[in-house]
């Protein structure tokens, strides 16, 4: 029957690790879920630390070949989006265990993680294309990097006060109803559907953050600590949709300072004279 269906996936709201959403996973099942994420968060954190140590912070795409960027992309992706999105995605792959096992069960599981890394595989390619052009043209005209990162911050600052990013929020921070309606997907291929569509809301609520990679830099390990710190709390704190407010408004002070302050723009200043200079 569809609600007994539906019942594997949703349990009891009490106190809420989702923003509104409700409890997806009772207290003892919640600390379980999150000893297994910080176990897999802190070797992609340690990863992309260790590469950005030895890349440092450069214009472009620092030489990188597609291939290898994408690798790069998607081990800051799971160091920064895992602990926002864990929540959900463990209430799935819980239901997930109370379905099937074995084979049959990490099969599903791959499918879910796979999709949802696939989406963050696709917005990487358009990361790359971007940081590509923009590393070009500093590269042709070194001064062109100040405009670069005044226009990434106001696209930044416009996107996480507009409309997509209130939609795109709310799904992730309240997901309950999304997961019912995920316990209605049919085989086959449930679970990569359910992976690509959370995955395409994640991206569309964090698109705008990452655009200020291009300025700050992609491989820029303080920024982002930063940037996954504003999408924690943005997707699980009480006041999120106030700091995705304030962090817009930030973005556009950065935008009207950017042509000035090179200090803001440590991604595109690898050959940029300072403004002394000029």
């Amino acid at each position: 029957m569809r609600r007994s269906r539906d019942s594997a996936f949703v349990t009891a709201r009490s106190s809420a690790p989702t923003g509104a959403g409700g409890a997806l996973l009772p207290a003892r099942d919640l600390a379980a879920a999150w000893s297994v994420v910080v176990l897999i968060t802190v070797p992609a954190w340690a990863l992309t630390i260790g590469q950005a140590q030895d890349m440092g912070v450069e214009p472009g795409t620092m030489g990188m070949a597609l291939p290898l960027f994408l690798v790069l992309w998607v081990t800051m992706m799971a160091a920064m989006m895992l602990p926002s999105m864990a929540p959900v995605a463990l209430t799935w792959v819980r239901g997930i265990g109370r379905q099937s096992s074995g084979w049959a069960r990490t099969g599903r599981t791959v499918q879910f993680m796979g999709g949802y890394l696939l989406v963050w595989t696709a917005f990487g390619l358009l990361a790359y294309a971007a940081l590509a052009v923009s590393g070009n043209l500093v590269e042709d005209r070194p001064t062109a990097g100040r405009w670069i990162g005044s226009v990434a911050f106001l696209l930044a600052g416009l996107y996480q006060l507009g409309p997509l990013k209130h939609v795109c929020l709310r799904h992730c921070r309240d997901p309950l109803s999304h997961l019912v309606r995920y316990a209605g997907y049919r085989r086959p291929a449930r679970d990569l559907r359910v992976g690509l569509h959370h995955g395409v809301y994640c991206v569309g609520c964090c698109a705008g953050l990452m655009v200020v990679l291009v300025p700050l830099g992609v491989m820029n390990v303080a920024a982002m600590a930063a940037l996954a710190l504003v999408i924690f709390l943005e997707k699980l704190w009480s006041r999120g949709p106030l700091l995705t407010r304030v962090v817009g408004v930030v973005f556009l002070v950065l935008a009207l300072l950017a042509p000035f302050q090179d200090w803001l723009l440590p991604g595109l200043r690898g050959s940029m004279p300072s403004m002394g200079g000029m």
